[in-house]
């Protein structure tokens, strides 16, 4: 979901409430915008045992307790500087 302002908070939480993984761009909404998102976003994770995870600039993976993430984003893009090197 990309929102356009902290008004677009609760559907996320309301996709998150129905066990749904959402990806949250940021980059489209002013920095103390995106930072209500990220509170009211981190409330609602911690409320239903799920979690919230940084995977680029304003990206942010946001899960239910029904999803496990393994790995990281830096992981990810370190194997892949690897296998570019390599080539």
């Amino acid at each position: 979901m990309e929102p356009r302002s902290y008004d677009e908070a609760q559907e996320i939480a309301d996709h998150l409430r129905s066990f749904r993984t959402v990806v949250v761009n940021l980059q489209r909404v002013r920095n103390d915008q995106a930072l209500r998102i990220i509170d009211f976003l981190s409330g609602t994770v911690y409320a239903l045992s799920g979690g919230i995870s940084k995977v680029g600039g304003n990206i942010f993976l946001c899960t239910p307790d029904t999803v496990e993430i393994q790995g990281s984003i830096s992981e990810i893009l370190a194997d892949e500087h690897e296998y570019n090197r390599m080539r």
